[in-house]
């Protein structure tokens, strides 16, 4: 059966690894906030439902609600966390505070079979999975079993297998729950009765013909970054509506060393869409001049971003639309969604960097992707795989890896920096192994000695992560010597850094960029 998903996020950080996995797994999905319009749920037509975590305890005042519109659609549903709690409590089961927490790997011990398990977990069987919650099941409703305990939730899963509505306090969607992927798996195939029908071709026909419905006869301009995501963002649209699209590259000085001349060149070379280029780097430098607060530079380079385009879009007669290649990734860590017990994180130069007031309007059919699935759908459109592979590079360049204001001289010393520790990676042959590497500038000078003179430099701090989504990532572990021969040629060959320290820290507790 071809069916559509709803999850409802009701707050937790990795809501989005759930819509991840399930298109992956070829079934669509959408996320909706759990104060959505109901109408909107109701025109979704959704085959199955699954409830989110969040930071919430069911007790709290103001404590939000799974809708009772889920339960009269007469679909299966799968609460997990506080989405599991949810269930509990509404339907007449009991929650309280515990005693003991479970944050991180637990065991959990299956003391009966369903659906969901469906063989994946035999009656007996130990699994490690991943816990996040501070509250404790003590009954729950009427109709259902438990499924899985542990030694501190008695009703670690529990299922109505008649009603199809399961719960887990655990978080399948996470790495650290190895049977998760198939659990969720389970529950769109098994307990649902979907078949694979969603992927990267399919969206592409759909977010086309999307595309030409949005734009009818009007012009668009689409900004290229240099990155995979504009350059995306533009194939799509120029096969939507061909040569109502012009492109605009502005360089703004905040690249890495020699990206701006070499995707200037490969576009201009390889695709058949009108392109301006636009040096504005001494503009930008200018703006961020004497800026700290890494926020006001990232709006700060938003606005300009945006001045500069109504300047080339004054130009082109019939321009309305402004295209961007903005993430799903973006989004979540941009904004806080009303009502919502979502924290903003960072907001993004392609989402939190707008103007209040824009002349044009926004054509972004990114926005529901991951980053693996801009790479799939680049694949799709022939995009060679020396751009599809590069590392992720923020919208905001070089100006977020410098830490405190932006100079000139303190940029060419980080873009040297990170140029050498890049094709040092790639001499290991270790590009593709790394989600993403980079170097970051710090704001302090240490003393060294260089030639038995004394000096008095910057410090910079080389980042590398592995992840498959950038949704959480841990810190890549290189070898010894691979860390000293990279510090080694940055003290010697960069005029500027005697100090050079690898950040061992994963994501969470950090974030990958430093700003």
């Amino acid at each position: 059966m071809i069916g559509r998903i709803i999850i409802m996020d009701f707050g937790s950080q990795v809501t989005e690894l759930i819509a991840r996995l399930i298109r992956k797994s070829g079934v669509y999905c959408e996320l909706f906030p759990f104060n959505v319009d109901l109408n909107l749920i109701k025109n979704f037509s959704a085959s199955g439902v699954i409830l989110s975590g969040g930071p919430y305890s069911v007790y709290d005042k103001n404590a939000p609600q799974v809708p009772n519109l889920v339960f009269e659609m007469n679909v299966p549903i799968l609460g997990i966390c506080y989405g599991a709690q949810l269930l509990c409590h509404q339907l007449g089961g009991i929650v309280e505070q515990s005693e003991k927490q479970e944050f991180g790997r637990t065991e959990i011990t299956i003391k009966d079979s369903c659906l969901l398990f469906n063989k994946l977990l035999p009656l007996g069987r130990v699994e490690t999975v991943w816990m996040s919650h501070k509250d404790r099941i003590t009954a729950i409703p009427p109709g259902f079993k438990s499924v899985a305990t542990t030694p501190s939730s008695p009703f670690a899963s529990f299922a109505n297998e008649q009603k199809r509505i399961y719960g887990l306090l655990f978080h399948p969607e996470v790495e650290h729950t190895p049977c998760g992927n198939q659990l969720l798996r389970n529950f769109t195939y098994k307990v649902v009765g979907l078949t694979s029908s969603w992927n990267v071709a399919s969206y592409k026909d759909q977010v086309i013909s999307k595309i030409r419905k949005q734009v009818g006869n009007s012009k668009v301009l689409c900004g290229l970054s240099g990155g995979i995501d504009s350059l995306v963002t533009a194939l799509l649209i120029h096969k939507a509506i061909g040569d109502q699209l012009t492109c605009i590259f502005v360089d703004n000085g905040l690249m890495r060393s020699g990206e701006a001349k070499e995707f200037n060149r490969l576009f201009r070379r390889q695709y058949n869409i009108p392109l301006i280029t636009r040096d504005a780097s001494e503009e930008f430098l200018n703006e961020l001049e004497g800026i700290d607060d890494p926020e006001i530079k990232r709006k700060t380079i938003g606005e300009l971003f945006i001045n500069i385009f109504d300047s080339e879009a004054s130009k082109i007669e019939g321009a309305k639309f402004l295209a961007q290649g903005t993430l799903y990734t973006d989004v979540i860590e941009s904004l806080s969604k009303t009502n919502s017990p979502l924290i903003t994180i960072k907001s993004h130069h392609n989402v939190g960097g707008l103007p209040n007031v824009m002349k044009m309007q926004l054509v972004e059919p990114l926005r529901e992707l991951f980053k693996d699935e801009v790479r799939a759908l680049g694949r799709e459109l022939g995009i060679p795989d020396s751009l599809i592979n590069r590392h992720p590079f923020p919208g905001p360049g070089l100006a977020i890896r410098l830490i405190g204001s932006v100079t000139r001289e303190k940029l060419n010393i980080l873009t040297s920096a990170d140029a050498i520790y890049l094709d040092e990676i790639r001499k290991a042959g270790l590009y593709d192994e790394i989600w993403q590497a980079f170097v970051v500038l710090l704001p302090i000078r240490t003393v060294g000695v260089m030639g038995d003179s004394r000096t008095y430099d910057y410090v910079c701090v080389l980042r590398a992560v592995t992840a498959s989504n950038g949704m959480t990532a841990d810190y890549y572990k290189f070898p010894h010597e691979f860390l000293s021969r990279t510090a080694t040629r940055i003290v010697n060959e960069v005029r500027g850094i005697n100090r050079v320290t690898y950040d061992v820290t994963s994501k969470p507790p950090s974030t990958i960029e430093w700003e």
